[in-house]
């Protein structure tokens, strides 16, 4: 059964993809740039689209489903290739977040407290906010 994605889902991925292009101009894996393309009827897809988020712990696991620890921006190619590699997967998230940070991710699995979505969402909001003042983003 498939974890519905929610308008919280969609606003943390905006922040996890737009931070991969400010941080690496596109997927932290592979370190392959997006640009932004101008499509034929003039309008912009922006380079963040071009990115997905991928999770080390699914949706599923409410208490870290919106923990940027937890996300980062991948292409579709290595999104697919790490969700079918669980041990590569593991590697890649230790590498990147460093073992004291993916440890404390691992811990915070196991919290069953209720998280304050509202909260969470302000926090977004907020870093999106920011991010698009750095990448100089016109809305």
């Amino acid at each position: 059964m498939k974890v519905k994605i929610n308008a919280l889902d969609r606003l943390a991925s905006e922040y996890i993809r737009k931070k991969a292009i400010k941080e690496v101009r596109g997927c932290q894996r592979c370190l392959t740039s997006k640009f932004d393309i101008q499509k034929d009827d003039g309008s912009i897809y922006p380079a963040w689209q071009q990115l997905q988020c991928c999770h080390f712990h699914s949706r599923r696991s409410r208490s870290v489903r919106y923990d940027p620890d937890n996300m980062v921006a991948l292409d579709f190619g290595c999104h697919q290739y790490l969700d079918s590699h669980p041990q590569e997967k593991i590697d890649f998230f230790k590498n990147y977040l460093g073992e004291e940070r993916f440890e404390l991710l691992l811990a915070r699995t196991r919290n069953m407290e209720r998280i304050d979505e509202n909260a969470i969402w302000l926090y977004y909001k907020e870093k999106i906010r920011q991010l698009d003042e750095e990448l100089n983003v016109v809305e």
